[in-house]
C-alpha cells in the first residue's frame, strides 16, 4: 500500500527517469528518503554514457547507503524508483539493509513495452576444490 506522499516522491524518481531518457541512456530513476521524506540521495541510470552495465540507480542508491550510512540508519530508508529493481539491484538493496522499495512500474509491466533482451543463459560449474577454497574462507564468518 503506498500513500500520497510515497506517490510525490515516486514522482521525483519518474523525474530522474525522464533525465536519463534526455541525457542518452535507458529511462530509470531512483532516489533514497528518510523517513520523514527527506532526500539523502539521488540517481539515475547512466549505463550508456559511462559503458558500465552495472550503471542502475537503483544500484548506486544501494552502494552508498551501504557505504555512508550507518545499518541503522539505512534501515530506516525507502527507496523509490520508476520501475521494479532488477535481480541484481535487489540483490544488493537486501544487503545494504534498505528498508523498503516503492517503485512506478514492475519487471513485467515493462516487458509489455519493451520486449526481454534476447541473452543466452550463463552456465555455471561448480562447486569445485572445496577442500582448498574451504582453507581460504573457513573462520572468517565465525
Amino acid at each position: 500500500m503506498t500513500t500520497p506522499d510515497d506517490h510525490a516522491l515516486l514522482r521525483q524518481a519518474i523525474e530522474l527517469a525522464a533525465e536519463a531518457r534526455a541525457g542518452g541512456n535507458p529511462p530509470f530513476g531512483s532516489l533514497l528518503a528518510a523517513p520523514d521524506g527527506t532526500i539523502l540521495a539521488e540517481a539515475h541510470n547512466t549505463t550508456l554514457t559511462d559503458r558500465d552495465v552495472t550503471a542502475h540507480p537503483e544500484l548506486k542508491l544501494a552502494r552508498w547507503a551501504a557505504r555512508e550510512l550507518d545499518a541503522a540508519t539505512a534501515a530506516e530508508t525507502t527507496m523509490y524508483t520508476s520501475c521494479q529493481p532488477c535481480e541484481m539491484c535487489a540483490a544488493v538493496i537486501r544487503r545494504a539493509g534498505l528498508r523498503r522499495v516503492v517503485f512506478a512500474l514492475s519487471a513485467e509491466q515493462l516487458l509489455d513495452i519493451r520486449p526481454a533482451p534476447d541473452q543466452p543463459a550463463v552456465p555455471e560449474i561448480g562447486p569445485a576444490l572445496l577442500e582448498e577454497v574451504r582453507e581460504v574462507v573457513a573462520g572468517y564468518y565465525r
